[in-house]
């Protein structure tokens, strides 16, 4: 059996033979793919404003540059999330404040979120960052009473939901439309709904926010009427992406609701191949039914209290047959850069029993059969 990886990028013809085009054109930076690549995340996520860049950390850090987050700001995210936002925090110099997680979605909940400011009633936060862990809305429009009861702003990290929806009311909203939140941002590694290669994306719809970040994209540079005249108004970056990889975005981003219906197939897929087996010692996160994730993620939480092998041991034994799950995501507190060693047990209880299996476009009914029938037989041949 081949390798198979949690995640893997799906590139054909198509794609190929519009990268080679761009590599034509006069511009190879910020020329007419990047704006057609914003127009089409502008359009498919609904939001009134979209910037394109070359990373989802960077997506965050001018988001949190554009409304203002500076040092000693408190800023309030999930323990359960890739590194990016924290270290963004960091570098301002903004003081991030973990949250517990469900032990089994690793998302944060109204609950948590609700319980801190109860616990710490005189602590003003600037800004909430929640994470959509594997591609799942979850509480969105509880997320978002909590903004107006408590007077932060919500910045959605959702680098694993490019393509998910939701719904508020009976209605249907994208993810990035901003509809309840202030800014959402994006990531389009090679393991994401979409690809750029490397890139990312924020949208909005506060012109404000869209505007300071276009100009903190490129160096702070504010062009004049004459080409060869600007001016520098504030310190900025270089997050700039270039048109080959915007190409790319456009072919890639026209597929999103095939890639979206192929990571649902698989999903369905292990939820069938499970069911067959019947383990005790698994089991799925339950998650809102009417939305629509992306499926980024197959997250699968197993009871190691009655194995005689540890997350670890399995995983390395999954490895001797090619297949290759992953934690998604060690919590942040067990890192050596945070400095909040506090006890979060449903964080550690996620961390303890969850990962992820292999899934993504291209992953194939046979090879799925292949990971259960493993999985299984090394969980039998384990229980205590």
């Amino acid at each position: 059996m081949k390798k198979l990886f949690y995640g893997k990028h799906n590139i054909d013809q198509i794609d190929i033979n519009l990268v080679k085009k761009s590599l034509s054109s006069d511009m190879i930076t910020s020329g007419s793919y990047l704006n057609k690549f914003e127009k089409k995340i502008k359009s498919f996520t609904k939001s009134k404003f979209s910037l394109a860049c070359n990373s989802g950390t960077a997506a965050i850090h001018l988001s949190l540059l554009a409304i203002g987050i500076k040092k000693n700001d408190n800023v309030l995210m999930p323990t359960v999330n890739f590194v990016a936002a924290y270290n963004m925090c960091k570098i301002i110099g903004a003081n991030p404040i973990l949250l517990d997680v469900d032990p089994l979605t690793g998302q944060v909940t109204p609950a948590n979120i609700e319980s801190f400011f109860q616990k710490n009633k005189k602590i003003k936060i600037k800004l909430l960052i929640t994470m959509f862990l594997g591609g799942y809305p979850e509480n969105i429009q509880k997320f978002y009473q909590l903004k107006k009861k408590h007077k932060f702003l919500i910045l959605e990290d959702s680098c694993h939901a490019f393509g998910a929806s939701y719904y508020v009311n009976n209605k249907k909203y994208m993810i990035g439309s901003c509809k309840h939140s202030d800014l959402s941002t994006f990531s389009f590694h090679p393991v994401k709904t979409i690809t750029t290669g490397e890139g990312g994306a924020v949208t909005t719809n506060n012109k404000k926010f869209f505007n300071k970040m276009n100009l903190l994209r490129s160096h702070g540079i504010l062009r004049k009427k004459d080409y060869w005249h600007y001016d520098i108004e504030k310190p900025g970056h270089n997050y700039r992406i270039s048109d080959i990889n915007c190409a790319l975005g456009v072919t890639q981003i026209k597929k999103t609701l095939f890639f979206l219906d192929q990571r649902k197939k698989n999903f369905e897929n292990y939820i069938e191949l499970f069911n067959d087996v019947k383990l005790d010692t698994v089991s799925f996160p339950t998650y809102e039914k009417r939305n629509n994730p992306s499926f980024h993620l197959f997250l699968i939480n197993i009871n190691f209290k009655i194995l005689k092998i540890n997350k670890d041991q399995l995983i390395r034994k999954l490895n001797k047959k090619n297949i290759f799950p992953q934690f998604h995501y060690i919590p942040l507190y067990k890192f050596s850069i945070v400095n909040n060693k506090s006890k979060f047990k449903d964080s550690e209880n996620y961390f303890k029993n969850t990962m992820s299996l292999p899934i993504y476009v291209g992953l194939t009914k046979k090879e799925q059969v292949y990971i259960v029938n493993n999985l299984s037989k090394i969980i039998i041949l384990n229980a205590k």
